[in-house]
């Protein structure tokens, strides 16, 4: 009974939600169960940097307001010899890349 009348409830939360808050809470439980992320960037058709082992892929906002900075941040193993996984050495850093100049592709890794 409890069961229906939350899952009911979850359901009504949702549809009142803009697309972005429910973007939002999608996010959040994806972070929250975690992801195996993977960030690579791209000197024109080449393979310059691989960052994996990231759980989110975040959106800068300015400090006044709410308005979007054009970079993403994140935290991701430095895969430096470019093998997909991490060996020893490679640690996790603190990442940014620009929206406008950055060549790039986020995805979760096949093998995670």
């Amino acid at each position: 009974m409890w069961k229906r009348v939350s899952a009911a409830a979850v359901l009504l939360l949702a549809a009142g939600c803009t697309q972005e808050t429910q973007n939002k809470v999608g996010r959040a439980i994806q972070n929250w169960t975690g992801t195996n992320g993977v960030l690579e960037i791209y000197a024109g058709s080449e393979l310059v940097r691989r960052f994996i082992e990231i759980d989110k892929l975040s959106t800068a906002v300015a400090t006044q307001g709410s308005q979007a900075r054009p970079y993403r941040f994140g935290y991701g193993v430095f895969d430096e010899n470019l093998n997909m996984q991490k060996d020893p050495g490679e640690r996790k850093v603190y990442f940014e890349i620009s929206d406008y100049s950055t060549g790039y592709v986020f995805f979760e890794h096949p093998r995670g």
